[in-house]
């Protein structure tokens, strides 16, 4: 009886382990060149322009409180030197910076 069920238990392990049946979907050719397309900072993130934040560099020199937030990204971020961030990193979220003086200073991905 414990045979049986030690050789039962043996066919079900195997039969997990083996790969799925059917169509699969290919590997990356190169999964390093994958994980280097994705920003890993702030810095790369608004280098490869991952918020859009090129399509706003007219706000630049705006004041802030001007802003028609319904023209931004969903998401997106008016920010004072006095504001309070989370540290979650989106490089898809565009953050617009205003200096002490209440104008747009700059426009940054995170």
């Amino acid at each position: 009886m414990i045979r049986t069920i030690v050789i039962a238990l043996a066919a079900t392990v195997a039969v997990g382990c083996a790969p799925p049946q059917g169509k699969s979907e290919a590997p990356p050719a190169n999964p390093a060149q994958v994980v280097e397309a994705m920003p890993q900072t702030a810095e790369e993130a608004t280098a490869q322009d991952a918020c859009g934040a090129s399509r706003f560099q007219h706000l630049i020199g705006t004041r802030l409180d001007a802003i028609d937030r319904s023209t931004l990204p969903e998401g997106a971020r008016l920010l004072t030197p006095e504001s309070i961030v989370t540290q979650d990193f989106r490089p898809d979220r565009l953050n617009i910076m205003s200096g002490t003086d209440g104008l747009v200073s700059s426009l940054s991905c995170y």
